[in-house]
């Protein structure tokens, strides 16, 4: 594997400050064999797989408690943020595939070679917070979803998602494959779990489909801005960043032009495909608050127990409070996984450590559960959906750290020569950082001025 990731990484030198250490993920780099021949479907099979890993970032259990927020106190109106955010998610993982495949680094590999140190550790910085509160709300969705189904007490829920470590490990050592399919088989149960919920609801479909249209409401109404963000960073993850650019390097292509530059459209193919499939199951939570929770007059529903006890009498079935709490339990179960593989891409890329990956996630998991478990001792659980929110706006908030570099990075010739980002996407990808910037000011104006 060495000598394939020295190859791959041959055109490190132009552009960039210092030349590329050793690859993303090093034990899996470029183990899954591509086709370099045959038709394009067959082609693209090969390249399936690090999209679904990016997709877990719509079915995290934080981004399930904001949808469920929104859903009950705005009903449809926020859905056209969850579709404004998906377009934004397609646009930045293409170029994140671009970046790991023309360039040979993942984000954060790249922003330690083409910056000084004074600027690359704060951005490391940042990543680390954003990986922290991805972590926080797996340890407490985690933790809810266990409470839920089996009774477990909350506290000793938090100190048992450690354990996901040798889950990890395990599958690590079977190949990436075997993490891909894991994934995508909690992904289908997930699936499974809403679209039998979403069919209890019976939704008003009109309203649905008006729900996406935009609205000022978004901009004008604090309280819906600060959901739509939630729903922004819950959607457009940071970490999901790092780990695309990264994952995506798991496959082994050739080094010329055109085969890069296939590959690059393959990439793409698979996290546009696997983010539009994501997009239906991060409507489908919001829509299932807005058509039992708003539609009963419950507008305050935000804690995940909450709408675990009353989905039972408003959809006039048992079973619905057991399929929602399996589809949290998969949805932090899944998030552990990604959040994992981007913990470690994020510290080996900024600082160039290698720690074992039991290390590395349970340094992690550590920061993550010390306040999970304060909350759940001190509140219970009436504070944990508070916590679970607040920290989707922590991700928006981090989010233009890892936007930008992004944007200049694959822009930049000299660094990715000709398979640099077309000038339209390039703008487009720069309007969309604008948009998050703006956004995330706004919010901060006014959480100062209701001070």
């Amino acid at each position: 594997m060495a000598i394939e990731a020295t190859t791959n990484r041959a055109q490190d030198n132009g552009g960039w400050r210092r030349s590329g250490g050793s690859s993303s993920l090093s034990e899996v780099f470029g183990s899954i064999r591509t086709r370099p021949t045959g038709p394009i479907w067959r082609k693209l099979t090969a390249f399936l797989g690090p999209g679904y890993l990016v997709a877990v970032g719509y079915m995290d259990p934080g981004n399930l408690a904001t949808s469920l927020a929104g859903g009950s106190k705005f009903g449809y109106a926020l859905l056209t943020v969850a579709l404004l955010s998906n377009i934004m998610a397609i646009i930045l993982q293409a170029l994140c595939a671009r970046l790991g495949i023309a360039a040979g680094r993942d984000l954060a590999q790249a922003c330690r070679d083409a910056f000084p140190r004074v600027v690359s550790w704060p951005l490391w910085a940042m990543a680390e917070i954003a990986i922290c509160a991805t972590d926080l709300a797996e340890v407490i969705g985690t933790a809810i979803g266990l409470n839920l189904l089996f009774g477990v007490p909350l506290e000793i829920g938090v100190v048992l998602t450690a354990l996901d470590v040798f889950l990890i490990l395990w599958m690590q050592n079977l190949g990436f494959r075997w993490i891909e399919a894991f994934v995508v088989a909690l992904l289908g149960i997930i699936t499974v779990c809403f679209a039998i919920q979403i069919a209890m609801a019976n939704p008003d479909w009109n309203a649905v489909i008006r729900g996406f249209a935009p609205t000022t409401q978004v901009v004008t109404n604090p309280d819906m801005l600060y959901l739509a963000l939630g729903i922004l960073g819950a959607t457009v993850m940071p970490h999901n960043l790092y780990l695309h650019s990264g994952v995506v390097q798991t496959r082994r292509f050739g080094t010329s032009i055109e085969d890069r530059r296939e590959a690059i459209t393959l990439a793409t193919l698979d996290s546009t495909i696997a983010l539009m499939f994501a997009l239906t199951i991060n409507a489908a939570i919001l829509i299932l608050a807005a058509a039992t929770f708003n539609q009963a007059g419950k507008t305050d529903v935000a804690e995940l127990d909450q709408a675990h006890a009353f989905l039972a009498p408003l959809l006039g079935s048992a079973i619905a409070p057991t399929l929602f709490g399996i589809a949290l339990l998969c949805c932090g179960l899944n998030s552990t996984v990604t959040a994992t593989l981007a913990g470690q891409i994020v510290m080996e890329g900024f600082l160039d450590i290698r720690l074992p990956g039991w290390a590395r996630r349970l340094i992690t998991r550590a920061i993550a559960i010390v306040p999970a478990a304060i909350v759940t001792v001190w509140y219970g659980e009436k504070g944990t959906a508070q916590l679970l929110i607040l920290s989707q706006v922590v991700l928006s908030l981090q989010l233009p750290f890892a936007v930008v570099p992004l944007v200049m990075f694959t822009a930049d010739r000299r660094k990715l020569g000709v398979l640099m980002a077309p000038r339209w996407l390039t703008i487009v990808a720069t309007l969309v950082a604008a948009i998050i910037i703006v956004l995330n000011i706004k919010l901060l104006y006014d959480f100062v001025a209701a001070r």
